[in-house]
C-alpha cells in the first residue's frame, strides 16, 4: 500500500469512528470531513471510493447498536488474523477461498439424484443456520429456526437426493467463518444448483469484498447487462447459500437496506456484524 494509500485509509478510519460512535446524532457530510481535516468534496470522493457508498447511504444501512456490541467481544488479535488470511484483500473474495463448481444439466434436470447431501443445523451470531453440502462442497444454507421446515426447504430443492443428518469437514470449514477462524478458508468450496445466469451472478456477489457493499444496477453492470437490474434482484433472491454467497451486502441504489430472504432484520445484523470485523482496531482494512 503507498503511503498515501495509508494516509486515506487511516483517515477514513477515523471518519468511521467518528459516525459509530455519533450514529444517532446524524452527522451531515460537512462535520464528519471537518473533523479528518478534508474538504466536504474530497471526503465523499475518497470515502465512496472505499466503501463503495456515500457516507450519507453508509449511515443509513449501518446498525450501530449490534456493530458496539460484537465490538466489545473481539479478540484484539482479529485485525492481524483477518488481514493475514487475505479476507482484507479488495482482490475477488472467491479467489481467496471459495470456489464454485455448477452441478452438470444433468444433476439439475433430475432434482440431484444419485447425490448423497449431509445436512446439520449450528448456531450462528444470526440465528440457527442449516448447512447441507455433497462430496463437491456446500450446496446449502439457510437461516431457519424450525428445523423441520428447514429440511423441507432442502428436500423440495434436491427431491430425488438422499439425505443423511451429519455435519462433514466441508460443513465445519464454512462455519468456521461465523466463529473467526479464518485460517480454513482456503477449504470451502460451492457445489451450487443454478441456471448459467443465476451461476454468473452468484460469482459476481463473491466479489464484493467484507465489509462492503453494491446496488442490484451495480451488479448488473458486472455481468454486462446494465438493463438487468429486475432479473438480477429475482436472482439474488435464489441464492440457495446464506451468507458464503453474500447477498446481503447489495442494497437499493437509494441507500436503503432492501429485502433479504431470510429477514430485513437479520440482513441488518450481517452488515453491521461485517463492518465490526472490518473496522475493528484503530484501522481500516484494505
Amino acid at each position: 500500500m503507498s503511503a498515501q494509500s495509508q494516509i486515506d485509509y487511516n483517515r477514513i478510519a477515523k471518519a468511521i469512528e467518528y459516525i459509530q460512535s455519533n450514529f444517532r446524532l446524524q452527522p451531515s457530510l460537512e462535520e464528519v470531513a471537518e473533523k479528518i481535516h478534508l474538504s466536504p468534496a474530497h471526503f465523499q470522493k475518497i470515502f465512496t471510493e472505499w466503501a463503495g457508498t456515500s457516507p450519507k447511504k453508509f449511515l443509513q444501512f449501518i446498525s450501530l447498536e449490534h456493530a458496539k456490541n460484537l465490538l466489545k467481544e473481539e479478540k484484539a488479535s482479529l485485525f492481524d488474523t483477518a488481514y493475514e488470511t487475505g479476507l482484507s484483500s479488495t482482490s475477488r473474495l472467491h479467489d481467496l477461498f471459495v470456489k464454485i463448481e455448477g452441478m452438470s444439466p444433468a444433476e439439475y434436470k433430475n432434482g440431484g439424484k444419485s447425490l448423497t447431501i449431509y445436512y446439520s443445523f449450528s448456531k450462528s451470531p444470526f440465528g440457527y443456520v442449516m448447512s447441507a453440502s455433497t462430496e463437491k462442497g456446500i450446496c446449502y444454507m439457510a437461516f431457519e429456526d424450525d428445523k423441520e421446515t428447514a429440511l423441507g426447504n432442502l428436500k423440495h430443492k434436491f427431491p430425488n437426493a438422499s439425505f443423511f443428518e451429519k455435519q462433514d469437514s466441508l460443513q465445519k470449514n464454512a462455519l468456521s467463518i461465523f466463529d473467526k477462524d479464518w485460517t480454513k478458508l482456503n477449504t470451502i468450496k460451492l457445489h451450487l444448483k443454478g441456471t448459467d445466469f443465476q451461476l454468473k451472478v452468484w460469482e459476481t456477489l463473491l466479489t464484493i469484498p467484507m465489509g462492503k457493499l453494491s446496488t442490484y444496477g451495480n451488479l448488473a453492470e458486472k455481468i454486462g447487462n446494465p438493463g438487468a437490474s429486475r432479473a438480477v434482484g429475482t436472482a439474488i433472491g435464489s441464492n440457495p447459500v446464506a451468507f458464503l454467497i453474500p447477498c446481503h451486502r447489495v442494497i437499493q441504489s437509494t441507500g436503503n437496506l432492501g429485502g433479504y430472504r431470510w429477514g430485513s432484520d437479520r440482513k441488518q445484523l450481517m452488515v453491521g456484524w461485517e463492518s465490526s470485523q472490518v473496522y475493528s482496531g484503530n484501522s481500516v482494512l484494505p
